[in-house]
C-alpha cells in the first residue's frame, strides 16, 4: 500500500504553536482521506521550528467505486415526472433503469456507477485547500504577491513543500499542485546553519535519516529525551541535579532542532533571593534550566542552556552571552526583592480600596474584607485560631502589589510567604499566604494547616458566591473566572482533611456579605432551614421586626419587607450553589470510581451540603449494594417504588400517611410493617451517628419481609380501604430506605 509524505518548510514556527499545528495537520489529512472514502494504516504528525510533517501509510492508490441507487417514480406514472426523474438520474431512456417491487407497487430505480478518483488527484486537490483554510492562530502574508487578494498565508513565510506518494517498493511520485508559485517537490533543507544546503527526499524512513544527517531530530519527543538526558548528565558530572521542568522542557525542545546542551554560572551572591525568584527569572529571561545540590536540595549557581548550533568554540560565546543576560535578570531581581522587604505587607493594603476587583463586586479592599470576615468564621469549624486565620487572610493578596510579584505574577502567594516570613508573622500564617491558593489543579497539594484551610475556603467561596450573586456562572465550556476549579478546590479540602463543614449556612450568610447585608443574613443563616422556603422568625433588628410565617406564594411575598424577600433569594441562590457543588462531587467521585447513580442517590435526599458525610454514604451504599442482601433489597425497593409511581399516577395523589395497624390483613403485610417501623427507627438512629454501615444492616433485615410481601400479597385488593394501605405500607418501605439514599435512583 502507498504511503504519503508531507512537509511544510517555513521561516520558523513558533515553539507555542507546534503541537497544536501537528494535530490540526494530521487530522485535516485524515478527515478528508476519510471522506473521500480511502481508509489508511496509521499516521503521524512532526513539528520542529522550521517544518511541519506528516507521515500517512497504507492509502490505497484509487478511491472505491461509487454505487448509487437513485428510487423514481410509480412504472406508469405521468411522463412529466418520467422525464425528470432521467434528468435527475443522467438516464437518456427509461428502459436504462430496472423496476424494483415494495409494498407500494413498482418503482423505477436508476442505478450509476462512478469509479473511484486516484489517490493521487485527490492529495493534488487536497493540499491547496488544507494550506490556504490551516487554522493558524496567527498568519501572515509576505512578497510582492502579499498585496494581492487572496494571496497565500501561514504563520511565518512558506518556503517549500514536500509531498510524496507511492509504495514502499516503488519510487515514490511526487503529488503536482501549484499554490501561488510553490509547487509540490521532494526537496527540503536540513539545519539552519550546520546543513543549509538542499536534500532529496522520497519516503518518510528516507526522509527521517537525511534529516538526521543534516542535524535535524524531526522527533519533538526524541528532542526533549535528548535535552533531558544531556543536561541531567552535565549536572551529575558537577554534582549537582537537574531541577525538572516539563514545561519548559516542551518549550526549548520547540526552539531547536539540534539539541546542544551547555552550562553557564551566575555569582554566588544571588543565591540570597529566594530560590524560586531565581528559576522564574532565568526561565522566563533565558530558557534555562537551574540545578540545585542533591543533599541540600538548594540551588546552586549554574544554569542549564539548550543551544541550536554545535559552536567551533565549544559554545563559549554562547554560554558568555547567556552569563551576561542572567547577570543583568537577577540584579533587578535581587533589587526587586530587597525593595518589597522595606515595606510590610499590612502597609501596602490601602491601594486595594482604589483597585476594583469586579464592577459589580467592589474593590479588592472590600473582597478581601469579606475573606477576612469569612475566614474568622469559618477557624473554629476547621480547628483554626480564629485571630490567626483573619491576619493571614487580611495579609494574603498583599503581595499582589510587591515589584517581584509584578514582574513574576506566577509567584502570587509564595512571595506573599517570603514576606510574611520576614517581618515576623506566625509560621502559619506566612504559610496560608501561599497556600490560600491552592489547590489550583488535580495534582496540586492540599493545604493542610488549619489556618491555611480557613483562609482557602474564604476565598473560594467568597469567589463562588460573589460570581453567582452576579449571575455569572460557568456555562458551557465557558468558566472565564475558573468558578469550576474553585469549587473542586473546596471538595479536595474538605474531602481530604476529613472537615464537617455545612456549606448551606456558610454559603447562605455570605451572599448577603457580598450585597452588603450582613446583619439580615446573619440572622437567616442562625435558621440553617432544609427546605427551599422561609420559616416562622422572631427578631429584634428594627429591618427584622416582625414575626413572619412561611411565605406560600408570590403575593405574600410582595408584600412582605423587601429585607426578608431579599433573604428569601439569598436561599435560593444558595440552593443554586449547592447543585454546582454537587455536580462537581459527582465528576470527582466517578473519577475515583464511584458508580455515577449511587451519587444521585445520595444526593437526591434533600439538605444534602456536608460534603464528607455524602461521601462516605456512597462509599457505604456501593459496599451494601455489592452484597446479596443489598441487591435482593434493592429489587424489592425498586418493585415498591414502581408500583407506588404507577398508582399515584393513576389516583392522582400521594400515599404517604401513617400506615392503619387495623387494615393489614395478611401475615405478611402485618411482619412487613412491623420490620419496616423498626428498620426505619434503626437506620434513622444509626444514621444521626454516622454509623452508616450499621443502617445498611438494618435496612439489610428488610430483605426477607418485602420478598414475602411480593410473594404472598396482592397490593391491588379488591377492597380499597385496604389498598390504599398497603400503598401506604410500599411508601414506608421506601421512605425507610431514604434514611441513606434514594433507592429509586440506583439502577439495577
Amino acid at each position: 500500500m502507498p504511503d504519503l509524505l508531507l512537509e511544510f518548510f517555513s521561516e520558523e514556527i513558533p515553539a507555542r504553536m507546534q503541537a497544536r499545528a501537528a494535530d490540526d495537520l494530521k487530522k485535516m489529512v485524515t478527515d478528508r482521506l476519510v471522506a473521500a472514502g480511502l481508509t489508511y494504516e496509521g499516521a503521524k504528525a512532526f513539528a520542529t521550528p522550521r517544518r511541519l510533517a506528516l507521515t500517512v501509510q497504507g492509502v490505497p492508490a484509487k478511491a472505491p467505486d461509487l454505487k448509487e441507487e437513485r428510487k423514481g417514480p410509480k412504472v406508469g406514472a405521468p411522463e412529466q415526472a418520467i422525464a425528470g426523474f432521467l434528468r435527475a438520474a443522467g438516464l437518456t431512456s427509461i428502459d436504462q433503469a430496472k423496476v424494483q417491487a415494495d409494498k407500494k407497487g413498482d418503482f423505477y430505480v436508476a442505478i450509476t456507477e462512478k469509479a473511484g478518483q486516484e489517490t493521487l488527484h485527490l492529495l493534488a486537490a487536497m493540499i491547496p485547500e488544507i494550506v490556504r483554510s490551516f487554522p493558524w492562530p496567527k498568519s501572515m502574508r509576505w512578497g510582492a504577491a502579499s498585496a494581492q487578494p487572496g494571496s497565500l498565508s501561514w504563520v511565518r513565510p512558506l518556503h517549500s513543500i514536500v509531498a510524496t506518494f507511492g509504495p514502499e517498493t516503488e519510487e515514490p511520485v511526487v503529488v503536482p499542485f501549484d499554490i501561488d508559485g510553490i509547487t509540490g517537490g521532494d526537496e527540503t533543507r536540513g539545519h539552519r546553519f550546520l546543513s543549509p544546503g538542499a536534500i532529496k527526499v522520497k519516503r518518510f524512513d528516507d526522509y527521517v535519516a537525511k534529516l538526521e544527517g543534516a542535524k535535524v531530530v524531526l522527533d519533538a519527543t526524541r528532542r526533549m529525551d535528548i535535552i533531558r538526558a544531556d543536561a541531567k548528565n552535565a549536572a551529575f558530572a558537577q554534582g549537582y541535579e537537574l531541577v525538572d521542568d516539563e514545561g519548559l522542557l516542551a518549550e526549548v525542545a520547540g526552539l531547536v532542532e539540534w539539541p546542544v546542551v551547555l552550562m553557564g554560572e551566575f555569582d554566588k551572591a544571588f543565591l540570597d533571593i529566594p530560590g524560586e525568584v531565581i528559576r522564574s527569572t532565568i526561565r522566563a529571561n533565558q530558557k534555562c534550566f537551574v540545578l540545585r545540590d542533591p543533599v541540600t536540595s538548594k540551588l546552586v549557581n549554574k544554569f542549564i542552556l539548550v543551544a541550536n548550533i554545535e559552536a567551533s568554540d565549544g559554545g563559549k560565546a554562547i554560554v558568555a552571552g547567556n552569563e551576561r543576560v542572567i547577570r543583568a535578570r537577577l540584579s533587578d531581581a535581587k533589587f526587586f526583592y530587597e525593595t518589597d522587604l522595606k515595606t510590610r505587607l499590612e502597609n501596602r493594603l490601602p491601594k486595594f480600596a482604589g483597585i476594583v476587583f469586579h464592577e459589580k463586586l467592589g474593590t479588592q479592599a472590600e473582597r478581601i474584607a469579606r475573606i477576612v470576615a469569612l475566614a474568622g468564621q469559618l477557624a473554629p469549624l476547621v480547628g483554626a485560631d480564629a485571630t490567626k486565620a483573619e491576619r493571614a487572610a487580611q495579609l494574603c493578596k498583599a503581595d499582589l502589589l510587591t515589584e517581584v510579584v509584578g514582574e513574576f505574577p506566577d509567584l502570587q502567594g509564595l512571595m506573599g510567604k517570603y514576606y510574611a516570613q520576614a517581618q515576623g508573622e506566625d509560621k502559619s500564617v506566612a504559610a496560608a499566604c501561599e497556600d490560600h491558593y491552592k489547590p489550583v489543579g488535580p495534582k496540586d497539594t492540599v493545604p493542610s494547616d488549619p489556618v491555611s484551610i480557613a483562609v482557602a475556603l474564604a476565598d473560594k467561596i467568597d469567589t463562588l458566591v460573589g460570581f453567582w450573586a452576579i449571575d455569572e456562572k460557568p456555562t458551557g465550556s465557558k468558566d472565564p473566572y475558573a468558578l469550576r476549579r474553585a469549587a473542586l478546590g473546596l471538595i479536595r479540602i474538605v474531602i481530604d482533611n476529613q472537615l464537617r463543614l455545612p456549606l448551606r449556612r456558610q454559603l447562605w450568610r455570605h451572599f448577603g456579605s457580598v450585597e452588603r447585608d450582613e446583619t439580615l443574613a446573619a440572622a437567616f443563616a442562625a435558621l440553617h432551614p432544609i427546605h427551599d422556603q422561609i420559616v416562622a422568625i422572631s427578631a429584634t433588628d428594627i429591618e427584622l421586626a416582625m414575626k413572619l410565617e412561611v411565605l406560600v406564594d408570590a403575593k405574600e411575598r410582595a408584600a412582605t419587607s423587601p429585607k426578608l424577600v431579599q433573604a428569601h433569594s439569598y436561599l435560593k441562590q444558595t440552593s443554586d450553589l449547592l447543585s454546582f457543588f454537587a455536580d462537581r462531587l459527582k465528576v470527582q467521585l466517578r473519577e475515583q470510581g464511584a458508580r455515577h447513580d449511587l451519587v444521585d442517590a445520595v444526593f437526591a435526599l434533600e439538605g444534602q451540603d456536608d460534603l464528607l458525610m455524602i461521601v462516605r454514604r456512597v462509599e457505604a451504599l456501593g459496599k451494601f449494594l455489592d452484597s446479596d442482601d443489598g441487591k435482593n433489597l434493592l429489587a424489592g425497593v425498586k418493585r415498591a417504588s414502581n408500583i407506588l409511581r404507577i398508582e399515584e399516577k393513576k389516583d392522582g395523589k400521594s400515599y404517604n400517611s401513617a400506615v392503619d395497624g387495623k387494615l393489614l390483613v395478611a401475615p405478611e403485610e402485618k411482619a412487613l410493617a412491623a420490620a419496616v417501623a423498626t428498620a426505619k427507627a434503626e437506620a434513622s438512629a444509626a444514621v444521626a451517628k454516622e454509623d452508616f454501615a450499621a443502617a445498611m444492616t438494618a435496612l439489610a433485615k428488610l430483605r426477607p419481609f418485602v420478598d414475602a410481601f411480593f410473594d404472598k400479597v396482592t397490593v391491588n385488593a379488591d377492597d380499597k380501604e385496604v389498598r390504599a394501605n398497603r400503598l401506604t405500607l410500599l411508601n414506608e418501605i421506601r421512605e425507610a430506605t431514604r434514611a441513606v439514599a434514594d433507592f429509586s435512583r440506583i439502577e439495577g
